[in-house]
């Protein structure tokens, strides 16, 4: 006989959140760097009760539980706002990304369905432009007030300040089912359409919390947080749920991603904490290399979205007292995957071996469980060296997706194949080796191009660096390396090639290197390898044609 325990069974609801903050942590601050150009201040107080307003409105437009709500909006106050009014009344917030392709936007907004979609002044033309294609959209609301309210002859058109004056600040927040929809976020569709990851109040919650615990991201509320990650990548990596849950100080960067915005930013508001993809610090560290400039509290960072380079990560510690806890992870995962925090064991280790330690991805949290396949499909040794399939499963990991929940995604045990290929060790961390279909496969070996990039992004000449394998008529595939040096850096072939010798090894080497002005980035930020190559896909060595984007340095 099964004994059921005496507990209450309160459903976990994403309202909750922003109730207990504007209960308990009511005074703590959120500051934006607004579209319209000043900065914003608000509390966790406030936030609740134009969130209430805002629920309010939303059934007044006669939006019901399940009604997909869309965003086209940045890191601000008010679509912070939308996080708990539009979840918390039990619809659905879909968060678009504005730097997918046009025909991608339009895509998902009707593939979602959605009901209405929120912007922000600086994406009205876009908006304008698509207009016609967006066909369930009945009321287009901007994020502002009525005197920056901008002139336009889109149907339905709102005024968000007009849309939340007239409604009360209480509203009854429903309980519901845990597992009900919460937020819908597309994957950048670098092949094939974008499929949609949808999340629950439960994977949220679930989420946040093992994001926020001392072996994760370890916030509190003595913590300032910035979230450069946008709210449309997968919610931010949490933030928006993780800050008000800790009671921490919210620091919203609105459209003014430059690094000397940014610095203002981290410096005026004492930032403790920031998160971001590699490129965005890539662009800080030249900007804090050329004006001397250094941080004023900002103590630890989350890097995530594509492998960051060890020069990096010892710029961090060395010369700004920063401490870099690298992410794996993605939309499927919501996204936290591993993060690379020390163990006591870890931090026992003599110093060179705990930095090359907490280089790598990171170890699995609890509430995620990994494991890694070879070949064979049999579970790779914990040597640090074999290198086999990724899989996941867990409460906060997909299982299929929105609107496509007959294709089989999962295998039969409910793992969820990443398409990545990663070894892990004896300390449990977990090094992401490179994605399936980015293997250089030469002369029957792998070569990891995340090796490669990470190698040649530690000369100081380089701001970035990316590899991919071309077609070589003995060996399969061999290394063409693409490199953008730092501004106004001269650098070569020869001294890139001396550089990378001893650090990867000699049958590694890229056959041949080519500098670029600039690479192309997917909409999330990351080297857009698919991009690159279509470019070089006629591309031979030992000759320059077929690569036209090629510029001498």
């Amino acid at each position: 006989m099964v004994l059921t325990g005496l507990m209450q069974n309160t459903p976990l609801m994403i309202s909750s959140v922003l109730r207990y903050a504007g209960a308990f942590h009511g005074g703590v601050e959120i500051v934006t760097r607004t579209v319209e150009g000043p900065i914003h201040r608000t509390n966790y107080a406030e936030s609740l009760a134009r969130a209430g307003r805002l629920a309010n409105a939303l059934t007044r437009l006669g939006v019901k539980p399940g009604d997909r709500v869309a965003s086209l909006a940045w890191n601000t106050y008010r679509h912070f706002e939308m996080f708990y009014g539009v979840s918390g009344m039990g619809a659905v917030l879909h968060t678009v990304n504005p730097r997918l392709f046009e025909e991608q936007i339009s895509y998902i907004v009707n593939h979602a369905e959605d009901r209405l979609l929120f912007l922000d002044v600086s994406f009205l033309p876009l908006v304008e432009r698509l207009a016609e294609a967006l066909k369930p959209i009945e009321h287009f609301v901007v994020l502002c007030g009525r005197a920056d309210m901008p002139a336009s002859s889109l149907r339905g058109l709102i005024c968000y300040e007009e849309l939340l004056a007239g409604e009360p600040e209480t509203f009854d927040w429903p309980t519901f089912d845990e597992e009900t929809a919460s937020s819908l976020c597309y994957t950048s569709g670098t092949t094939g359409d974008p499929k949609g990851v949808l999340y629950s109040h439960r994977s949220t919650i679930l989420h946040a919390l093992g994001a926020a615990q001392k072996g994760a991201m370890n916030l509190g509320s003595e913590d300032c947080i910035l979230p450069i990650a946008p709210m449309y990548h997968a919610n931010a990596w949490a933030m928006p749920y993780i800050a008000p849950m800790v009671g921490a100080k919210l620091v919203l960067p609105g459209p003014k991603m430059d690094p000397a915005s940014l610095l203002e930013l981290i410096n005026e508001e004492a930032v403790t904490f920031a998160c971001a993809v590699p490129t965005v610090w890539t662009m800080m560290l030249e900007h804090l290399q050329i004006t001397g400039q250094r941080f004023r509290a900002l103590e630890r960072t989350t890097i995530g979205g594509s492998a960051v380079p060890q020069a990096m990560l010892d710029t961090f510690r060395e010369k700004y007292g920063v401490s870099v806890l690298q992410i794996w992870g993605m939309t499927e995962t919501s996204p936290l995957g591993v993060m690379a925090t020390a163990t006591r064991a870890v931090n026992e280790l003599p110093p060179d071996e705990r930095r090359m330690q907490l280089s790598k991805q990171g170890r699995a949290l609890y509430g995620l469980e990994i494991k890694i396949v070879d070949k064979n499909g049999a579970l790779a040794p914990r040597d640090g060296e074999t290198a086999g399939d990724l899989w996941v499963r867990g409460p906060w990991a997909a299982r299929c997706y929105y609107r496509r929940e007959h294709e089989a995604m999962l295998d039969e045990a409910g793992w969820f194949p990443t398409g990545d290929v990663a070894a892990w060790d004896a300390h449990g961390y977990m090094k992401i080796t490179d994605r399936t279909k980015d293997v250089i496969k030469s002369g029957g070996e792998w070569i990891s191009s995340i090796e490669l990039e990470n190698a040649a992004a530690g000369y100081p000449k380089v701001s970035q660096a990316a590899v991919i394998g071309v077609h070589h008529p003995k060996w399969e595939e061999r290394p063409l390396m693409l490199i953008v040096p730092v501004k106004n850096a001269q650098v070569t072939e020869e001294e890139i090639l001396a550089f990378l010798r001893g650090k990867v090894a000699v049958w590694q080497l890229p056959d041949e290197v080519h500098f670029l002005s600039e690479l192309p980035l997917t909409a999330t930020g990351k080297i857009k390898k698919t991009a690159l190559r279509e470019i070089y896909k006629d591309f031979s060595f030992g000759r320059t044609q077929g690569a036209a984007d090629d510029t001498e340095n």
